[in-house]
Formats: C-alpha cells, sequence, structure tokens
C-alpha cells in the first residue's frame, strides 16, 4: 500500500521534513499521487498545494509500506540513522531501539505463514501437455488464463485446489515451441503408490521412460523416471497416500552449505534432511515448510566439484506465499540475496510480490497471502 502523508498546513508550499528529507532509505519520485492523478513537483522538493488532497511521498519499488515508513505505533517514525524516534504529547522527539536489524528480520521469517505456492515453467504446446499430465500423472487441470495482449497462456494443474495444493503453472508463450531445459533444473517429483502401473500407463500413453522402476542407489524407495513432452523429468516416488503428490523440485548447486543456509534464513525453510553419497559423488538437501511426506519440498543437489550450472531458458521460478512481501525483501537483502522485483502491487491488479535470486540465480517469487487468495476467489 502507498503511505500517505496527510498536510496539516493551510500554506501554499510544501516543505519535506528534514528527519525524512536525509534518511537514505527514501528517494523522492518525480512523479508523486494525489488522489490517483499524477502531480508534479520541483527538484526543491517544494510546490504549491490543495489542502484538501494528501500526497504520497515515497517508493519502494512501486510503493513502500506503511510499516516502514511507521512503526506499529502513529507515533514511531524513521530516523535517518535507522532507528526509530517517538513522538511524546509534548511534541519532543525521543530515539528508541534499531528498526531493522538480521536478528529481528530473521526471526520474522521464522513466524512467517510461508507455503510453497506453484512451480513456474515454459512449455511449446499447451495442449499436449496438459493431456499429458491429466492422461498419465493423473493432474487435473485448476484453471487457465490466456493474455492475448501480453501473447502468453497459462494453465494450472495439481492434485488438488491451489489453496492447498502446490501446483505447476505451465506458460505457453505465442509461437514459441521448444526451450532449453538447461543443466541446472534436475526434476519434478511425483509420489504414487504404484510405479510400475504409472510407468505402464505412461509407456501406453506415448511417454518417455528414462529409467525404469526400480530401488534407489543406496536406499529402498522404489523410483522410476519419465520425461513430458517438452524433456522435463520427472521422478516417480513409491509412497503410501499423501495429501501433497507433487512433492519435489529439485535444482542443482554449486555449494549446498551456501544454498542450506540461504534457505534457512532468507526463506524460513527447515533442513528436513541431507544425504551424502560418495559412491556417486553427490550429496543432496531436503528443504521445506514441513514434513516430506506431507508437503512440497525443494531437493537441492550438489554434484561434487561442479560450482556453476547452465540454467536454460525454460524452467522459471517457485511462487511461495508471504505474509508480508515489503519484510520478505528485507530479509532477503540481509541474508545475500538479489531482488529483482521491489516488493509491491503488480500492474493492473492488487497483488503483492516480490522477486529474488538465491546465491546460485535460482529465481523465486514471494506472494502476498492475503491477496493471493482473493485473486483465487
Amino acid at each position: 500500500m502507498l503511505t500517505i502523508l496527510p498536510i496539516v498546513s493551510s500554506s501554499s508550499s510544501l516543505t519535506i521534513p528534514a528527519f525524512l528529507r536525509q534518511n537514505p532509505l527514501f528517494k523522492f519520485s518525480s512523479v508523486c499521487i494525489i488522489n490517483n492523478s499524477n502531480y508534479r513537483y520541483d527538484k526543491n522538493i517544494s510546490s504549491s498545494y490543495n489542502p484538501s488532497r494528501r500526497l504520497a511521498l515515497f517508493q519502494l519499488g512501486t510503493a513502500i509500506p506503511q510499516s516502514q515508513l511507521f512503526d506499529a505505533k502513529a507515533s514511531r517514525f524513521l530516523r535517518a540513522d535507522g532507528s526509530t524516534i517517538e513522538a511524546s504529547t509534548s511534541g519532543n522527539m525521543a530515539p528508541t531501539s534499531t528498526t531493522v536489524t538480521e536478528q529481528n528480520a530473521l526471526e520474522w521469517v521464522k513466524n512467517d505463514k510461508r507455503k510453497m505456492l506453484h512451480v513456474v515453467y515454459r512449455v511449446g504446446d499447451l495442449e499436449k501437455t496438459i493431456k499429458f499430465y491429466t492422461e498419465c500423472l493423473g493432474m487435473k487441470l485448476l484453471r487457465k488464463r490466456d493474455i492475448p495482449e501480453e501473447r502468453y497462456t497459462n494453465a494450472f494443474l495439481g492434485y488438488g485446489p491451489e489453496d492447498s495444493h502446490f501446483v505447476v503453472e505451465l506458460t505457453y508463450n505465442y509461437g514459441v515451441d521448444k526451450y532449453d531445459i538447461g543443466t541446472g533444473f534436475g526434476h519434478f517429483g511425483i509420489a504414487v503408490e504404484d510405479v510400475a502401473k504409472t510407468v505402464d500407463l505412461v509407456k501406453a500413453k506415448g511417454g518417455k521412460v528414462t529409467r525404469e522402476p526400480g530401488p534407489v542407489k543406496g536406499g529402498k524407495t522404489i523410483i522410476a523416471f519419465i520425461e513430458d513432452p517438452d524433456g522435463y523429468k520427472f521422478e516417480l516416488l513409491e509412497r503410501e497416500p499423501t495429501p501433497e503428490p507433487l512433492c519435489q523440485v529439485m535444482l542443482r548447486v554449486g555449494d549446498l552449505d551456501r544454498s542450506i543456509n540461504f534457505y534457512k534464513k532468507a526463506f524460513g525453510m527447515e533442513l528436513l534432511r541431507k544425504r551424502d553419497n560418495p559412491e556417486y559423488k553427490y550429496t543432496i538437501a531436503m528443504m521445506g515448510y514441513g514434513p516430506e511426506d506431507k508437503n512440497a519440498v525443494l531437493e537441492l543437489t550438489y554434484n561434487y566439484g561442479v560450482t556453476d550450472y547452465d540454467k536454460g531458458n525454460g524452467y522459471a521460478q517457485i511462487a511461495i506465499g508471504t505474509d508480508d512481501v515489503y519484510k520478505t525483501a528485507e530479509a532477503i537483502k540481509l541474508c545475500g540475496g538479489k531482488i529483482t522485483r521491489e516488493p509491491g502491487p503488480l500492474p493492473g491488479i492488487s497483488t503483492k510480490i516480490t522477486a529474488c535470486l538465491d546465491p546460485d540465480g535460482w529465481k523465486s517469487v514471494f506472494v502476498d497471502n492475503i491477496d493471493f487468495q482473493k485473486e483465487l476467489e
């Protein structure tokens, strides 16, 4: 939301308070918003003013949230040195505690209501892919939206409603029928009750099986690997019935400990388990927001000696729900992540998001929980 600064003076010019004007956290835009109309002011931050209107002064990306301009109490303001100043009834200002520290940002991350919403990737033939996922993998087409002005179509598929399940978001860009998947993306995981039966169905529908059913290397779980029409790999894992059959997204990383630390601190994920396989020269770490048998997880894979991968242009990102995209962006910055889209509402709709890159360049998008629910409605 845009923070509104009420103007109480009846004078004809606007003067910005020094403590706000000096604060490095804020930037003055050459275009301000007054009651949804453009209002321009000169470089001296002074202009004529209509007292009946209120002026939105600050932007973070597209807007700065009220929580970052004011503290939880209306009487607290942000000082240039990063601490807060609290106004007493007499109007005097007194310094209080630091507003943003790594400790309180990371503590907030732990308590944020986060969950993995969907994984986004590009396909060359949307109808063909939908047919494969529904007939071979048992997914349901949840919704579809066409954006002709932007020349793309989305399809959401999964094993249950989007508000309670992790789903795939397929993107078809008009006229593009092939993508480079690269070497960094690994696979998606699907939990099934009978791997052999699922493989037989895939074969009957003309699908490609790249690993026949059998126990995983160094373990007992029965698995198989198949490919969808675009070449994205799916690992079939034999499990008891689960509320979250779409259970894994596997990505390769160049420094596993660095990635684990980043996803724990910046994303608030738990390290669910870690397994080293020296015989096959790789280590995996399962990261997520709950047990593997009930939640979708991120499987990070480190191959001995490999520090960089080609990411191609097919796989896009994971979307994660959050209660506050602004605080999320701050925590990501503190943990060394790169913000690629400053927090704020999407053009044309009110859904607030922020986007970032992890240390390996994998993209994630955080979506406001309340806005996401409204979008589904």
